[in-house]
């Protein structure tokens, strides 16, 4: 294909996308993924790209203008907001690895806001690294320097403590603690120095965490009110700093959620204490050494896939890992989608012409479980154990038990569990599994 054939080519892929928020795929004549990028409006972004008027080399540098080049077709994943293209930008370019994505490829992660949960007196604080007990987490946010510009300004309102000190509220020798310059600034009331009882700090922590899970409208309207009254009297340095703390304090919104925005590479999960309670609490008479775990996903209307994930001994096994192409089903059936995928990859199993994992997982709640159950019940030897993780509530449905069972955040099973899970989801989800080629189907399983 020509330059001009293939810029046509494009033009004409563009202009069928949405314009709305969402990430944009670059890929050459091999469906090699080359670029991966976000937009407020994935129309107007991409097409920005291949204007007759667009001087990349200038305004982009001259990677992207190579790259430019070597695009043969484009692809998209709509998102709800921005801040959820950027942290799902995020997470593809590290899986992905595009070779003209410059940023995004290390390991580096988005910080969080903590609040320590089980100590008498909470500490807040940003972090990369939170801790996967004992604490509250927002975030992850996207804005470093606004987060941490925010929580200077909500220190000025709450009075919190952001040191590292193990401060128990029993120590009688508080009392002859000297505070730190926050404490002389009116930024912190000092629970080191015994300046504050126990309750009356954590009903401030609790006003807090109440304006975080909140919209913080109150806040900021009497914020604004307080500026407009210092700008009227003149006092303008004053209106200046209400007016960064409140845009401090508006970039809380540019987050995600720790649930729906998992980084991996953040939380570590003791895969053998992971599968040592998950074997409690399923009553299993044996070691569990086995899990593997299936998702659906839709692909451009009627194209959908299922991908399923291997884990051995807790850990992820790349090799074990397969992808399906749905054949048999159309719409968005995804309960016949669920059956069609469980009889492929375990009719052989069912045959005793190989071994049943230890544990299968399905992503999504009753109803998925019912559907899986319902595939297997035809066959003559049939899986130990199914269970399915609904996201929203992370209810754990276990098959030959009528209530959900939900577990602490922070209990070991689950994290193994939505590390599986997470994991089957992002396997579909990758960009390889949304583009429409049949090369990126080749793994499927042959049918007979």
């Amino acid at each position: 294909m020509d330059g001009v054939r293939r810029i046509e080519h494009l033009r004409e892929i563009i202009s069928k996308f949405p314009k709305s928020p969402g990430l944009y795929f670059m890929k050459d004549a091999q469906g090699v993924v080359l670029y991966i990028g976000k937009a407020k409006d994935l129309r107007s972004r991409v097409h920005s790209y291949f204007q007759d008027s667009t001087d990349l080399l200038n305004t982009r540098g001259p990677e992207i203008a190579r790259m430019a080049t070597k695009v043969c077709d484009i692809d998209f994943m709509e998102c709800e907001t921005e801040v959820d293209a950027l942290l799902q930008e995020n997470r593809l370019i590290k899986d992905v690895q595009p070779p003209f994505n410059a940023d995004l490829k290390d390991g580096r992660s988005f910080p969080y806001l903590e609040i320590t949960t089980r100590e008498d007196f909470p500490g807040v604080y940003v972090t990369r690294q939170p801790h996967v007990r004992g604490s509250k987490l927002y975030g992850p946010f996207v804005n470093a320097f606004g987060l941490r510009e925010a929580v200077d300004a909500l220190q000025r309102i709450f009075k919190f403590r952001t040191c590292g000190l193990d401060i128990r509220d029993e120590d009688e020798s508080r009392r002859y603690f000297r505070p730190c310059l926050l404490y002389s600034i009116h930024r912190c009331t000092a629970p080191c120095a015994a300046n504050i009882s126990r309750e009356d700090y954590r009903k401030d922590i609790g006003r807090l965490r109440k304006l975080l899970g909140s919209k913080r409208r109150p806040l900021l309207r009497q914020l604004k009110n307080e500026m407009d009254a210092a700008s009227k009297e003149h006092r303008y340095e004053e209106a200046a700093v209400l007016r960064d703390r409140i845009g401090a304090i508006e970039s809380l919104s540019l987050s995600g959620s720790p649930d729906d925005n998992v980084q991996p590479e953040v939380f570590f999960v003791d895969p053998r204490e992971g599968l040592e309670r998950l074997g409690k609490i399923l009553e299993l008479e044996n070691p569990l050494r086995s899990i593997e775990c299936i998702d659906i996903a839709h692909l451009q209307g009627d194209e959908s896939v299922g991908a399923l994930v291997c884990f051995i001994d807790g850990r992820p096994y790349k090799s074990g890992y397969k992808r399906f192409r749905i054949k048999t089903v159309e719409g968005q059936d995804d309960y016949a989608m669920i059956r069609e995928v469980l009889l492929r990859r375990y009719r052989y199993a069912a045959g005793g012409e190989e071994l049943y994992p230890d544990l299968i997982l399905i992503d999504g709640g009753l109803g998925h479980l019912h559907a899986a159950l319902n595939a297997f019940s035809d066959l003559i030897v049939r899986p130990p154990m199914v269970l399915a993780l609904a996201k929203k509530k992370e209810e754990l449905f276990i098959q030959a038990r009528s209530k959900p069972l939900i577990l602490p955040r922070n209990d070991p099973a689950l994290r193994l569990l939505q590390h599986a899970r997470d994991e089957a989801h992002r396997f579909a989800q990758n960009y390889h599994h949304l583009l429409r080629s049949k090369k990126l189907f080749q793994d499927d399983v042959p049918s007979k």
